[in-house]
């Protein structure tokens, strides 16, 4: 399968389009594909995504669920061991906490502890994400703890393109993968080619070129970084922007090389930054690119705390564009 590339002739289309497009293609093209959550027939979820899937493919493929994501999970695990492909939707990336006993017990393991007998091809797609004043219980971002595991595979879309690709590559993957969407990005719009195009795990993706410093950066993070690029570069700076694309296969050399090249490096992740993403990638750059750093390795995660409710507290908890900046300047020697 040829990975196109987006183009700017290409159509427009938005973050939500473009994963309603990718699950309906391969709902057509695959029978053995559903889809079960809660509110994702009638309702097309919380957030609208899978709306009008229900009545192209039917209630027997588009499942709305009882409030139980540890049976929505059960129920996909035992579904892909048998050989369907499931899609199985988490509303929050908060409610990951009630899968832990399926998804890392599980899903994760069945494969090996039957010596490759059996497979679970399926998919937990869910969502990452502050600054929606949806309060503690519902703005984390945890993909850290599913990257932790062994078995697993880890995805995080930042644009439409990617996520569409990503999901695509999911849903055809014999291994279970998990798909955190930051709900901010659902509206945000991007070029998605016409043709079919499935996008590797463990390949990332350099957002834009740069000289003078590499930022790494993950899901909506990424767009977080595009724009700090973009105020660097009126100050002089150049800046590489690096998204990975999936932390787990995680494609170390794309980012020791670009550290090699710009010789300091800041990695952005919304998850909380002790014991993360960031403390992952971090030591990954500062392993593989040593000789090379005029500087060292710096991570911008959320702040060690629960996601405040109030607006003016919740916006100082994640990254930031003028954050990015300003430590980009002091990498830089140019405060």
């Amino acid at each position: 399968m040829s990975m196109l590339k987006p183009s700017p002739t290409d159509r427009v289309l938005t973050f939500s389009e473009a994963i309603r497009e990718a699950i309906a293609e391969e709902m057509r093209r695959d029978p053995t594909v559903f889809i079960m959550g809660e509110d994702v027939a009638e309702a097309g979820t919380v957030f609208k995504v899978l709306v009008g899937l229900v009545e192209e493919f039917g209630p027997q493929r588009v499942i709305d669920s009882p409030i139980s994501e540890a049976g929505i999970a059960g129920l996909g695990v035992g579904a892909a061991i048998t050989g369907m492909r499931p899609i199985i939707d988490i509303m929050f990336g908060d409610f990951i906490t009630l899968t832990m006993d399926q998804m890392v017990n599980q899903a994760a393991k069945t494969h090996y502890m039957s010596g490759g007998k059996l497979k679970v091809p399926m998919v937990l797609r869910t969502t990452l994400g502050a600054t929606r004043r949806s309060a503690a219980q519902h703005s984390q971002s945890l993909h850290a703890w599913f990257s932790h595991v062994p078995g697993l595979i880890v995805a995080i879309p930042s644009t439409p393109y990617d996520a569409k690709g990503l999901m695509k590559s999911a849903i055809r993957n014999d291994n279970p993968v998990a798909i955190f969407e930051d709900k901010m990005l659902y509206q945000l719009k991007g070029p998605v080619p016409e043709g079919e195009y499935l996008i590797p795990f463990g390949v990332a993706d350099i957002k834009r070129e740069g000289t003078d410093i590499t930022l790494v950066a993950t899901s909506s993070m990424v767009q977080v970084a595009l724009e700090a690029a973009t105020l660097l570069a009126d100050l002089g700076i150049s800046a590489e922007v690096v998204d990975p694309r999936t932390t787990t296969p995680l494609d170390k050399q794309t980012l020791i090389d670009s550290a090699k090249k710009t010789s300091r490096a800041i990695v952005i992740d919304e998850g909380y930054e002790q014991y993360g993403v960031t403390a992952e990638i971090a030591s990954v750059i500062a392993d593989g690119a040593f000789y090379y750093l005029d500087a060292p390795v710096k991570r911008m995660g959320a702040m060690n705390v629960p996601v405040p409710f109030s607006p003016v507290l919740e916006d100082v908890t994640v990254p930031m564009p003028q954050g990015v900046v300003d430590m980009a300047k002091m990498l830089c020697g140019k405060n």
